[in-house]
């Protein structure tokens, strides 16, 4: 199944539709690459899906596991290299701290965060720091 549809609204910008709910994404090419910078960036999407990804899945790990999770709020800092132009580094802060749990706990959970799909596509070839705030 066909999972998004984008297109070319001209000026550097794509209109970007999730097929099954309809939902859409504008984006726009950032500022230092001849872009206006007015919404996300198709590497802006990329860099926040690492935080998501990860967030998602620490929310189906304690659903699965019975742990009350209840806040979670991350910051991503997209660092880009030029030769060649790819996203070279992001710095990911994750605060859980509202959720109460002790060490066991939260290393668990930020354990199965960190085997999400979205990082194990970029592997190696983005340099990736994380903090947690438990």
């Amino acid at each position: 199944m066909v999972t998004s549809k984008v297109e070319y609204l001209g000026h550097l910008r794509t209109e970007c539709t999730h097929l099954a709910s309809g939902t859409r994404i504008i984006t726009d090419a950032p500022v230092d690459n001849h872009g206006k910078g007015e919404a996300f960036s198709p590497t802006d999407l990329v860099a926040t899906a690492y935080a998501s990804c990860m967030i998602t899945i620490m929310g189906i790990y304690c659903a699965s596991h019975g742990i009350d999770f209840t806040h979670a709020e991350a910051t991503v800092e997209k660092i880009m290299s030029a030769a060649p132009r790819r996203i070279h580094q992001l710095v990911v802060q994750i605060d859980l701290t509202k959720n109460g749990w002790d060490d066991t706990t939260a290393e668990k959970v930020i354990r199965a965060g960190k085997a999400c799909p979205v990082a194990q596509t970029l592997g190696d070839n983005v340099v990736v720091d994380i903090e947690f705030k438990w």
